[in-house]
């Protein structure tokens, strides 16, 4: 326990990114008295140390949070740091309670509310709202340990730009839309291969000339439920959005390579039995989840969280923004907006009733 102070709240947010100031948007029009906790020192810290040339594959007219439009060209594709100038003044803007370098440590049960600790104080809430994302724990091979220090290698979320990897044969392994969009970057300057472990259903970019999302959210898709037939089928396979490995390969010229299975010195071995040796390697292997420091029990045997739409069987307990948490959309910036109604209406069931705001009221844009 804390020797720090304790304060109490309706609801406290974990996590400061785009889904705890979404749903945040909505507990201040409901006049809660709420605080958002973000471990960073800086908002939008996830974005922040993605890589400097990153694009989102969802135009800007798919990814305005709830009460702001995001701003541009509605058929633009925004860069890392559009989506951080965004944010930043999203929290701005409604003024919503961020409180930065607030590192939650554990969150535990007491009595019919939780106690949520930190370094230097803690908080009793009467609801708690879990939107630390799904970027939290690079996921890096044991195999890794193997290369030789001589080896520049690091996590994808480490990498910023070409500059940073030395001379030489660079190796991605990862054959997500991460591992493509910077294996396209680094052939410019480098001879790069590409090792894929698991073919993902490529999908283009624009079809006769007009986005992808436009023909998924017209379909019906994004609006798919993870419990649907079609939704079972799809939560567990990644897409590649406006990649090919065929056309990496003619355009860029990047070498594919299968599953990466070993790690020796300056080689790296492949499953169907060739090798290479590298300079230099990034990881764009994914990420975990860690829900370690809750002590609520809400998981099941294989230590996941069990939930219908981020409700969980302990009131008062939710989720927000992993992926599939609902539909294809849950973790996605344009959409998380619906799930975080969801649990705000819930939220709003919950507690003791209160009148409605109008605050805060966007000064540009109209709701969404």
């Amino acid at each position: 326990m804390t020797n720090g102070t304790t304060e109490h709240r309706e609801v406290i947010v974990v996590g400061g990114g785009q889904a705890g100031l979404a749903i945040g948007y909505y507990l201040a029009r409901q006049g809660r008295r709420f605080t958002i906790l973000e471990a960073a020192t800086v908002p939008a810290a996830a974005w922040r140390t993605r890589w400097d040339s990153l694009e989102l594959f969802t135009p800007v007219r798919y990814d305005s949070l709830p009460g702001r439009r995001f701003p541009g060209d509605p058929d633009s594709y925004p860069g890392r740091d559009d989506v951080v100038d965004y944010l930043t003044g999203y929290a701005r803007e409604f003024d919503l309670p961020v409180e930065l370098d607030s590192r939650v440590r554990s969150l535990a049960g007491l009595g019919e509310r939780y106690i949520v600790e930190l370094d230097d104080r803690a908080y009793e809430a009467d609801q708690v709202v879990v939107a630390t994302g799904p970027f939290q724990v690079p996921r890096t091979p044991a195999i890794a340990r193997g290369l030789h220090a001589d080896v520049v290698h690091f996590h994808s979320s480490e990498y910023r730009t070409p500059a940073a990897l030395p001379p030489g044969p660079v190796l991605v392994v990862g054959g997500g839309n991460t591992g493509f969009q910077i294996a396209a970057e680094l052939a410019e300057s480098h001879e790069v291969h590409l090792s894929i472990g698991s073919r993902q259903m490529p999908l283009p970019q624009r079809i006769l000339g007009r986005d992808l999302f436009t023909f998924l959210e017209a379909t019906g898709l994004m609006a798919k439920t993870v419990d649907s037939r079609i939704g079972q089928r799809l939560k567990d396979r990644d897409t590649l959005i406006g990649s090919r490995p065929r056309t990496l390969r003619r355009r860029h010229g990047v070498a594919l390579r299968p599953r990466t299975n070993e790690a020796s010195g300056t080689a790296v071995g492949f499953e169907d039995g060739t090798s290479m040796e590298v300079s230099s390697v990034i990881w764009a292997t994914g990420f975990e989840l860690d829900h370690s420091w809750i002590d609520v029990p809400i998981f099941d045997e294989a230590g996941r969280v069990v939930h219908r739409r981020g409700v969980t069987d302990a009131a008062g307990l939710y989720f927000l923004g992993l992926p599939w948490l609902n539909t294809r959309g849950s973790a996605l910036l344009g959409w998380v907006k619906d799930d975080a109604q969801y649990i705000a209406d819930r939220i709003a069931e919950l507690a003791a009733p209160h009148p409605p705001t109008d605050k805060p009221s966007p000064r540009t844009g109209e709701l969404v």
